[in-house]
C-alpha cells in the first residue's frame, strides 16, 4: 500500500516523488506519458504508473491504494486534470493537496501581477525590450528610463494606433506596426534585429499566438516578462509541501547546500557543472549581482552575503531540499567560502567557478603562475611595494577611482611608465579591457567591479633575507642603524607580513625600510624628532616606494599616542624615555614584541632595571627576555694589507610578555 500517490506533471512533481522515496514513504507517482516516467527512476519504495487517467480511473484507483495522501503536482494549465484529482480524492473521502510552483511552467520567465509591476521590474534592468502587449497600455512603459531607445513596441498597423504611439514618443525603428499572429520564426527574427533581452506579453492562449512568443524569448536567450498568473489555482509551494510531508511522516532532513563559485558573473563563464546545481536548486543565496546572475525566476532567493546570516536563514528555513550559494568568481579565490564550510558543515558541497584572474590573465594574453595575487577590495593593500618588487602583480580593486589611486601613486614613487592592464565588469555586455602607462591614468574613473596587472619590466627582486647594504640607503647626518646589527635586531623581531611596526628614533630610516619591505601587507611608522632625519627618512621612503611607512615627526611617548597598536617595536633612540615608551608599548598592546638597541652602559641599566620592574608586577605573566652583544669589525685596505676596525659594541635586548 503506497502512503502517498503524487500526480506528477512538473519537475516540482517529479521531485516530491524522490524526496519521499529517500526517506522511506512508499509513494506511487503518476505521470501522463512515457517521457514523465523516464524522469523518475524506480526504487523500493518509489514506484511509477504512466499513462492519463479520467475521473472515474482516478477515483479506482485511490479505492484500490487507499494512500493517506494524494499530491496533485500537475501543470498549472491543466485546470481539467486538477479539477478531475479534486473531485476524485473527495468522492473517496481521501486529502488531496495542491503543490504550485512559485510562479510558472516557464522557468525562464518572470511573472508580474500588473502592467504596473512589469515597468517596475524592468526600470532594473538594462537591454533592449520587445513590447507585444498591445498600445492601450503603452504610456505606463513611459516611466522607464530611456524608454524611446529601450523599448520596441508592436501595435497593430492603424493610423489611430500609430498616432497614439508617436505622440508617446515611440517612432521610428522602435515601433512596429504589424498585423499579428506572428510564428515563432518570425518572433525569434524581432528579438535578434532589436538585441532585445525581454519580451512582454500576456498570457494570451495558444490563439494569440503566447507558446511561439515563448518559444522564441527561450530559444534567443530573452526574458519572457508574462503579466498574470498562469492560472487562478492556489496551493503550497513545494518547499512547503517537503515540510509538511517531514512533520506528517515523523522524519527529518538536511537540505544539500552548495556553495557554488560563479565565474565572472555571466552565464558563459559559470561551469557545466554549475548549472545543472543551480537547475536542481530550489533556493538561491547570494549578494544580489551574484544571486541574480544565476536564478531561474521560478526559485525563491535570498539576498545576502553574511556568512552568519545566511547559515541562520537555512536553518529557519527547514522546507528547501536543495540550496545554492553564490559566490563571485572560484569559491578558493578572495571568497566567503572558508566561513561558510566552518558554520555549515563538511557535507557541504563545493563547486569550483572560474576566477577573475584566470579569465583576466588570459584575456590579456599574460600567464600568471609568476604573478602576485592581492586583493585591495575592501581591505589595506600595499600595491604600490609590490609592483616595485614584483614583474606582474594582479589585484581586486573595490572602487571607480582605483585605478587612478594606484597610478598616481605610482607616478609619485616613479614608476609611471609602469604598464597598468584594466578589465572592467568582466564578461558582461560592457566588458572592457585595455592597457596604457600608469602616468596616463591618473585622472581615469572607470568601474567598481574591475580588476588590475601591473606590468613591471624594471621590478627589483626583493631579497629573502634582512640585509640591505648601507650604500643603499640615502644618508646624511643623521644616525643610521648599520647592516650586521639591523640583521640581528630585525631577525629578533620575527616580523610577519602583515605587522604593525613602530620604528621609535629611525633616524636615516633603514630598519624602517627594512621592516616595511618585510611587512608588506602590514604598516610602519616610522617615529623621529630631528628635522634632518625627518628629511632623510622621506628620501628613503621615496626611494624604496614604501607607501604604507607612514613618517611621524615628535618626540615618544608622546609620538606614538595616536598610532594604532603595534604588533612588533624597535626602539633605536629614546632620548632618556625609555622606561615611558616601553609602559605606553605594553598599554597599546599587551604582546607587543620589542627590541630595543642600547650604545651606553647607562641605557643597558635603564632597559634591565624596567624589566625588572615589569617581571615583578605580574606573577600571570611570564617575560621573554634577552640581551645579546655585539662587536662588529669590518676590514680595511692599508696598502697591500686589510686590518680590521672595530665597530662600537651594541647591545640587542629583546622583550615580550605571554600570559
Amino acid at each position: 500500500m503506497y502512503k502517498v500517490i503524487v500526480f506528477a506533471g512538473t519537475t516540482e512533481g517529479y521531485g516530491l516523488c524522490r524526496f519521499l522515496g529517500e526517506h522511506q514513504i512508499p509513494v506511487l507517482g503518476c505521470v501522463a506519458t512515457e517521457y514523465g516516467a523516464k524522469s523518475l527512476q524506480e526504487g523500493e519504495f518509489l514506484h511509477v504508473r504512466a499513462g492519463r487517467l479520467t475521473r472515474p480511473e482516478m477515483e479506482e484507483l485511490l479505492k484500490k491504494e487507499r494512500p493517506q495522501l494524494v499530491l496533485d503536482a500537475t501543470h498549472p494549465y491543466a485546470a481539467e486534470v486538477t479539477e478531475n484529482i479534486r473531485t476524485a480524492c473527495s468522492n473517496t473521502e481521501i486529502s488531496c493537496i495542491r503543490v504550485l510552483r512559485n510562479d510558472s511552467e516557464h522557468q525562464q520567465a518572470v511573472y508580474v501581477e500588473s502592467t504596473e509591476a512589469a515597468v517596475r521590474y524592468l526600470k532594473e534592468t538594462e537591454g533592449n525590450v520587445l513590447l507585444t502587449t498591445g498600445s492601450k497600455e503603452l504610456k505606463a512603459f513611459t516611466e522607464i528610463p530611456d524608454y524611446q531607445k529601450r523599448i520596441f513596441a508592436r501595435v497593430l498597423s492603424l493610423p489611430s494606433v500609430i498616432e497614439a504611439c508617436r505622440e508617446l514618443g515611440f517612432e521610428g525603428k522602435n515601433l512596429i506596426a504589424m498585423q499579428g499572429p506572428f510564428s515563432e520564426e518570425m518572433n525569434r527574427a524581432m528579438l535578434r534585429q532589436y538585441d532585445c533581452r525581454y519580451l512582454v506579453t500576456k498570457d494570451s492562449g495558444k490563439a494569440g499566438g503566447f507558446p511561439e512568443k515563448i518559444q522564441a524569448a527561450i530559444s534567443c536567450g530573452a526574458v519572457p516578462v508574462i503579466i498574470g498568473r498562469p492560472s487562478g489555482d492556489t496551493g503550497i509551494s513545494p518547499g512547503e509541501c517537503r515540510r509538511m510531508l517531514a512533520e506528517k511522516f515523523g522524519f527529518t532532513y538536511q537540505p544539500h547546500v552548495t556553495l557554488l563559485g560563479i565565474g565572472m558573473g555571466s552565464q558563459e563563464t559559470l561551469t557545466i557543472q554549475g548549472k545543472e546545481a543551480v537547475e536542481k536548486a530550489d533556493l538561491i543565496i547570494g549578494a544580489r549581482r551574484m544571486a541574480d546572475a544565476v536564478r531561474l525566476s521560478h526559485q525563491d532567493v535570498f539576498y545576502e552575503y553574511r556568512s552568519n546570516e545566511i547559515a541562520r536563514y537555512i536553518t529557519e528555513h527547514p522546507e528547501y531540499e536543495r540550496i545554492v550559494i553564490a559566490l563571485s568568481g572560484d569559491v578558493g579565490f578572495y571568497s566567503g567560502a572558508k566561513k561558510l564550510l566552518d558554520l555549515l558543515g563538511p557535507d557541504t558541497e563545493v563547486i569550483c567557478g572560474i576566477s577573475s584572474v584566470v579569465y583576466f590573465m588570459a584575456k590579456i594574453n599574460l600567464s600568471w603562475e609568476d604573478a602576485k595575487i592581492v586583493s585591495a577590495h575592501g581591505k589595506t593593500c600595499n600595491l604600490v611595494s609590490l609592483i616595485r618588487n614584483h614583474k606582474k602583480v594582479f589585484a581586486i580593486l573595490g572602487t571607480a577611482d582605483g585605478t587612478a589611486q594606484l597610478a598616481r601613486k605610482l607616478t609619485s614613487y616613479g614608476m609611471g611608465q609602469v604598464l597598468l592592464y584594466v578589465g572592467e565588469n568582466l564578461s558582461y555586455e560592457n566588458e572592457n579591457i585595455f592597457v596604457k602607462k600608469a602616468c596616463e591614468l591618473t585622472e581615469y574613473q572607470g568601474d567598481a567591479l574591475s580588476v588590475v596587472c601591473a606590468y613591471h619590466d624594471q621590478a627589483e627582486p626583493l631579497l629573502s633575507t634582512h640585509g640591505l647594504p648601507d650604500e643603499a640607503f640615502i644618508r646624511g647626518k643623521a644616525p643610521m642603524t648599520k647592516a650586521e646589527i639591523r640583521m640581528v635586531s630585525l631577525g629578533k623581531l620575527k616580523l610577519k607580513k602583515d605587522s604593525v611596526c613602530y620604528d621609535v628614533g629611525a633616524g636615516t630610516g633603514s630598519v624602517s625600510v627594512e621592516m616595511a619591505l618585510r611587512a608588506y601587507e602590514g604598516s610602519v611608522y616610522a617615529v623621529e624628532k630631528k628635522e634632518d632625519a625627518l628629511g632623510l627618512l622621506q628620501e628613503n621612503r621615496q626611494k624604496f616606494a614604501l607607501d604604507h611607512m607612514e613618517i611621524v615627526a615628535g618626540t615618544a611617548p608622546e609620538a606614538l599616542e595616536e598610532l594604532p597598536a603595534p604588533t612588533h617595536a624597535f626602539i633605536g633612540g629614546s632620548s632618556g624615555n625609555l622606561k615611558e615608551i616601553v609602559r605606553l608599548l605594553l598599554k597599546k598592546n599587551p604582546q607587543v614584541r620589542m627590541v630595543i638597541n642600547c650604545i651606553t652602559l647607562e641605557t643597558v641599566g635603564e632597559a634591565m632595571e624596567c624589566i625588572r620592574e615589569l617581571e615583578g608586577e605580574d606573577a600571570s605573566v611570564s617575560w621573554e627576555t634577552e640581551v645579546v652583544q655585539l662587536a662588529v669589525s669590518r676590514s680595511k685596505s692599508v696598502g697591500r694589507y686589510h686590518m680590521m676596525m672595530g665597530e662600537n659594541p651594541i647591545y640587542v635586548i629583546t622583550i615580550q610578555a605571554y600570559k
